[in-house]
């Protein structure tokens, strides 16, 4: 037992980077760390890390016994994971990480369903904007909008979401409705900050995609302030569909430029290698691909409809 959990404080260390970044992960301090490591290479006789002020590394006698412990741990992982799939009864902590917006208007009103269908599952659910390392973090799930870059991950796509732009019936009142993306130049638009700077509005127009610069009052890098914003008649702003929906089925908000839509947003799950074989990863992947497909988020169906 001693040597195995040595073994996992290893194999943590070097993935994490850092004996603090492990410590992190186990529930331990730094120290423990280091002296369960500095054990096991008293049990082997070898030294396996070569550590500096900044790093860890693994010497050429740590990396080959580093790789085959590895395995070991995969292997007993599997052994476990087929018990728990045998009692069929999906239980313990599932560390989930979503978009705020998205969270909050589509996961978050979900999750008392999922956690009255499995009440031994208890959920930790992060809202960010961020892509982090689940690895890293401990996470089990990863929800995230737009296109994927390269990674270790298996995605799951969930469905699509498509940008809006909407304003509040007082502020078309006042200003007039534009007609033509061209018409936004003589409009209050708010924008989302990125990296300092209002996102453009972005139109597909005959297959070709058209940006439009914006100025406007303000600009805010939270989406939900944009809606608000939007519903205190400030000004036009593009927010995803699910965010706008309510607004728009109750008239406080309007689509306009719905001839000219913006290009959809994929949205997926994404989880390391082998973990929706854990009973309570793939039941949580598979309530999201429901709670998806069945459309209960709306903004897939009626939104849609709204900005046709």
């Amino acid at each position: 037992m001693a040597m195995l959990e040595g073994i996992e404080f290893l194999t943590t260390a070097v993935e994490t980077g850092s004996f603090a970044a492990a410590a992190r992960r186990l529930g331990v301090t730094p120290s423990a760390v280091s002296r369960r490591i500095a054990r096991l290479e008293e049990d082997l006789g070898v030294p396996i890390l070569a550590r500096t002020t900044r790093s860890l590394r693994l010497t050429n006698d740590g990396q080959a016994f580093h790789d085959r412990c590895v395995r070991i741990l995969q292997e007993l992982t599997e052994a476990k994971e087929v018990i728990a799939r045998a009692s069929k009864k999906p239980s313990g902590t599932l560390r989930v990480d979503a978009p705020i917006a998205l969270g909050r208007a589509i996961i978050a009103p979900a999750l008392p369903r999922f956690l009255d269908r499995y009440p031994e599952i208890r959920l930790d659910l992060t809202l960010r904007d961020q892509f982090v390392d689940p690895v890293a973090e401990g996470l089990d799930v990863l929800v995230r909008i737009g296109r994927l870059g390269e990674s270790n991950l298996i995605a799951r796509k969930l469905g699509e979401s498509a940008i809006l732009h909407v304003a509040s019936p007082r502020y078309l009142k006042k200003h007039g409705t534009p007609k033509l993306p061209k018409d936004l130049a003589n409009h209050d638009c708010l924008g989302y900050l990125r990296e300092g700077q209002p996102a453009a509005f972005k139109f597909v127009i005959d297959g070709t995609l058209h940006v439009s610069d914006i100025s406007g009052p303000c600009h805010t890098n939270d989406a939900d302030v944009l809606r608000q914003l939007a519903l205190a008649g400030i000004g036009i702003v593009a927010v995803f569909d699910f965010l706008a929906r309510d607004p728009i089925q109750t008239g406080a908000l309007q689509v306009v430029l719905g001839n000219y839509p913006s290009a959809t947003w994929p949205i997926h799950a994404l989880y390391p290698k082998n973990r929706h074989l854990v009973p309570k990863v793939s039941v949580f992947l598979d309530f999201l691909s429901e709670l998806f497909r069945a459309g209960e988020n709306r903004s897939l169906r009626g939104v849609g409809r709204a900005r046709r």
